[in-house]
């Protein structure tokens, strides 16, 4: 079952996005807490929304994503910033479920784009999404600035 997350699911996200850092071989990555998830998916002014997927009524999978532009098409799209399904609920059919509701909110809201970012060693990850139609935008290259080079560059 997959089903848009409230704010009483904001553990079971927490849990998920831990057990997802740990697999991408990262586990002390995570520095979100409770109150920051709930301000960011049901605070005020949400900047991001999450779905779940249920086993038996427990939350063993998740997608994150928020609203993004595209200038070249003039519309909004929809990117994926986190799918993970828990190692033992994997093969049921789970992530691909997760990922034909996120295109079906992108249908239904007119976005013209859906789009994800994947750790090149997940080749499980890469066929699996190439087996769903997506492809590789290999001529883009992500770029970041965070932390101490944040600050450095909004100061000038």
């Amino acid at each position: 079952m997959i089903r848009a997350a409230a704010l009483a699911d904001i553990p079971a996200i927490h849990r998920l996005i831990v057990e997802l850092a740990i697999y991408e071989k990262e586990p002390d990555a995570v520095k979100a807490t409770h109150d920051d998830l709930a301000r960011a998916l049901f605070g005020e002014r949400p900047t991001a929304e999450c779905v779940l997927a249920e086993q038996d009524g427990k939350a063993v999978g998740l997608a994150l994503f928020f609203t993004n532009f595209s200038t070249w098409t003039g519309k909004p799209g929809l990117y994926l910033e986190d799918l993970f399904v828990m190692p033992t609920a994997r093969g049921f059919g789970l992530g691909k479920a997760l990922l034909v509701h996120l295109a079906g909110l992108a249908v239904a809201r007119g976005y013209a784009r859906f789009e994800w970012s994947v750790l090149d060693w997940n080749t499980p990850a890469i066929g699996f999404y190439k087996a769903i139609g997506a492809k590789l935008m290999d001529e883009w290259t992500v770029m970041r600035v965070e932390g101490e080079a944040l600050t450095a560059l909004a100061a000038g």
